[in-house]
């Protein structure tokens, strides 16, 4: 999957596209500071000088100290160029790729006047390109890793003696040099596509939970509407039966033939539809206040079911109580928005792929509430259901169009990337259930959400 993805990526560069970072990330953007380049040079300088001069003044082997520092000093100079400016910017990825190349070649050069591949620190060449592809565009972290790499194949043709003791040579044999060659070579590309792997499921992730504040903030501020369009309800109302009185008032000292006794029926019978209105909006869930978002589970869990009911597919509710006497289970909750919009995805999926019914059953025992949305529809598909719940997973299963039957995920929004999926199961644990989910041996998929009674039900005794 990692091969394949990087190939596809390598041809898109060599093709001319550009294609942002990390890999499949979306839009580019600088994602590294000027400060934190100049900070990572500052290191590498540190490094580079003291093992210098411990190899020259520690342990007196013969060494071209001055062309090293002269090298290193190349370093120091653009590190106090690049600091008079502006160091707490974002470099573009251009601008990141010069620096980290010129690391990369400042780091060869070093190393070509030091023994080479003969030098053990040639496994530095590995840092630039590691740098590159976990924060720049793709195009630009191929360009570092190539540059790196050049520099180790120029190090295995052309260097100078490795220092060592004072008339002794120390080389290795050419067949362990090439073999050493090709291990950097490896480690380069490797080390450089673990971090673009890496980068990407960051980059994922970190959109898949935007997405999910987004969606709750949404949620959230419809509650807050709701309540506010109650508040404005219940202050219309007086001013609304006033004007209504009044209304009917003059509807009865106007005889029929009276040219204002059409007018005055109007205006009664549009104040009298206002009040319907108000009532309807004042009675609403959403626009209760703390005290009326307490409701029982089974009724929670209509209301979340209620816009998917239909003709073609049957949705059943259950709670079963184990050990506590209730037949509804004795279960209040809050009207949580994460609660509402998760369970809302999770029937809407089921609905979409149920051949004749959706089964919410709500099992409660003293300890816990597990509440398992189920339905007769083709189920999981296998290659999937072991990721199930990671965001943008793009397989869409298509039972209409003969491609696969099974399930797919995310279809409420973001075009079955497993957005949707990911969003719910996310807003559930986050108030404390353990998500699960598979195939039913008779047929069909589940989802199942387990609590502890005391995070769910504000009626338990622990609460």
């Amino acid at each position: 999957m990692f091969v394949s993805k990087t190939l596809n990526h390598i041809s898109a560069f060599l093709n001319g596209a550009d294609v942002a970072a990390p890999i499949g990330g979306g839009a580019e953007q600088d994602h590294l500071r000027l400060r934190t380049l100049i900070m990572l040079r500052w290191l590498a300088i540190l490094g580079q000088s003291a093992m210098i001069l411990l190899i020259a003044y520690g342990f007196n082997y013969p060494l071209r100290l001055w062309s090293c520092l002269s090298i290193i000093m190349g370093s120091a100079w653009l590190n106090i160029i690049l600091s008079l400016g502006r160091r707490n910017s974002r470099v573009a990825g251009w601008e990141a790729t010069l620096q980290l190349s010129f690391d990369a070649v400042q780091l060869g050069l070093l190393l070509g006047v030091t023994g080479g591949l003969n030098n053990p620190f040639c496994l530095l060449l590995i840092a630039p390109p590691t740098v590159a592809a976990a924060n720049l565009p793709t195009r630009h972290g191929l360009i570092v890793v190539a540059v790196s790499m050049a520099a180790a194949i120029a190090l295995a043709f052309w260097s100078l003696d490795l220092p060592w003791k004072a008339g002794e040579a120390f080389v290795l044999p050419q067949m362990y040099r090439l073999g050493f060659l090709a291990a950097i070579l490896v480690g380069i590309a490797f080390t450089a596509g673990y971090a673009w792997q890496a980068a990407l499921e960051a980059t994922r992730m970190a959109q898949a939970l935007a997405a999910t504040q987004a969606v709750l903030e949404k949620e959230t501020r419809l509650s807050a509407l709701g309540g506010l369009a109650a508040a404005a309800a219940h202050e219309l109302g007086t001013p609304l039966g006033t004007i209504q009185v009044v209304a009917r008032e003059m509807l009865h000292g106007l005889k029929p033939e009276n040219p204002l006794y059409e007018d005055a029926e109007l205006l009664v019978s549009q104040s009298q539809r206002c009040r319907d209105i108000l009532k309807a909006l004042s009675a609403r869930p959403e626009t209760r206040d703390a005290v009326y978002d307490q409701v029982p589970l089974k009724t929670f869990l209509s209301t979340a079911a209620e816009p998917y009911q239909s003709a073609r597919v049957a949705i059943h509710i259950d709670v079963e109580a184990r050990g506590i006497g209730d037949a509804d289970g004795g279960i209040l909750i809050l009207r949580r928005p994460e609660w509402l919009h998760a369970f809302s995805a999770f029937i809407e999926n089921a609905v979409d792929f149920a051949r004749s019914e959706v089964r919410i059953s709500a099992e409660v025992t003293r300890g816990y509430v597990a509440l398992t949305i189920s339905d007769d529809g083709p189920g999981f598909a296998p290659d999937i259901l072991s990721r199930l719940g990671e965001p943008y997973i793009s397989s869409r299963y298509d039972a209409d169009e003969g491609v696969k039957a099974g399930k797919k995920l995310g279809a409420q929004s973001h075009s079955g990337m497993g957005l949707g999926f990911f969003i719910a199961k996310t807003l559930l644990e986050h108030t404390g259930a353990n998500v699960t989910f598979g195939n039913r041996e008779i047929g069909g998929a589940y989802v199942r959400a387990l609590w502890q009674r005391d995070q769910i039900d504000i009626l338990s005794p622990d609460v």
